[in-house]
């Protein structure tokens, strides 16, 4: 099944200038697979949205067909078919 995957454009490099990606993933997959597909897909890509122990990065925020997966189940967050991933990373500066 396919689920398509909103790319900011910091991360763009990863995905040959892409803004919008699609992930072939199992039927009952979470946001977990979903991240693993895209890293499998884009190398790189994954350790720029997950830290070092498999979590999403604090100043990261993804949200599961507008919703917002913090208020939901996290990376267990199911994707069904045709499920849209947007990868929003926190913007500072003075």
């Amino acid at each position: 099944m396919s689920v398509a995957v909103r790319v900011p454009t910091i991360l763009r490099t990863y995905t040959k200038g892409e803004s919008d990606v699609t992930v072939e993933v199992a039927a009952d997959a979470t946001l977990v697979d979903v991240f693993a597909a895209l890293d499998a897909q884009f190398p790189g890509i994954g350790a720029r949205v997950l830290d070092d122990t498999g979590q999403i990065r604090r100043f990261v925020n993804v949200y599961v067909n507008d919703d917002d997966v913090r208020f939901a189940s996290g990376l267990a967050t199911p994707t069904p078919d045709g499920t849209k991933v947007s990868v929003i990373p926190a913007v500072a500066g003075g």
